[in-house]
């Protein structure tokens, strides 16, 4: 979560990019069949309310000619984890593949190592001026669990969750205080772009 210096893969990829999405990417390729198999399965991606930072940028996802900004890269790839579930959902539903995305909650853990010593208490001060707070691993576990088991979501897929609710859409960020989806990460049309981009890029 937001390296602080532009780092890329030894193929050329931004490393967030890469780890948050194309790796999870290859991996259900990789285990499509099997998924399959049984007609009826989820696919569970962890997104982040970071990716309110940033669409896509398909023009330059590995920062090859724009400034790197660490947190946008964050987010970029979190939109990407979104825009994964829909576009598996579009091509596999049919197989009995859903995924879905979704945001665990502000949660102190290692992920936030790169971001200074004060990044938690200061974190948990704008959860709580939002009317939120920092979540225990368990309570950030919950929404991942509800996708994976809930009965009430058989067959449904391309969806963006928070607090075990199908988030909102909105406009601009802060409309719904950390909380929503932005359009440009439930968009079919970039969801499909990114998925033939992907496969060129993991070939």
């Amino acid at each position: 979560m937001a390296v602080p210096t532009l780092t890329l893969t030894d193929r050329g990829h931004e490393t967030q990019f890469a780890t948050n999405h194309l790796g999870h990417f290859a991996l259900a390729l990789a285990l499509r069949d099997a998924l399959a198999a049984p007609g009826s399965a989820r696919i569970v991606a962890v997104s982040s309310s970071g990716h309110q930072n940033s669409p896509a940028v398909f023009d330059d996802l590995h920062y090859a000619s724009r400034p790197y900004d660490p947190f946008g890269a964050y987010g970029q790839s979190k939109t990407a984890n979104i825009l994964f579930a829909v576009e598996a959902t579009r091509r596999w539903a049919t197989d009995g593949i859903t995924a879905n995305a979704l945001m665990p909650g502000g949660i102190a853990t290692n992920l936030q190592r790169h971001l200074g010593p004060d990044y938690i208490t200061e974190a948990d001060e704008r959860f709580r001026r939002a009317g939120s707070a920092l979540k225990t691993i368990e309570q950030g576990a919950a929404t991942s669990v509800l996708l994976a088991t809930s009965p009430l979501l058989d067959g449904i897929g391309g969806r963006y969750f928070e607090d075990c609710n199908q988030a909102p859409t909105i406009s601009r960020r802060g409309e719904a205080g950390i909380g929503g989806v932005a359009p440009y990460a439930l968009d079919p049309a970039n969801a499909e772009r990114l998925w033939n981009l992907s496969l060129r890029l993991i070939a």
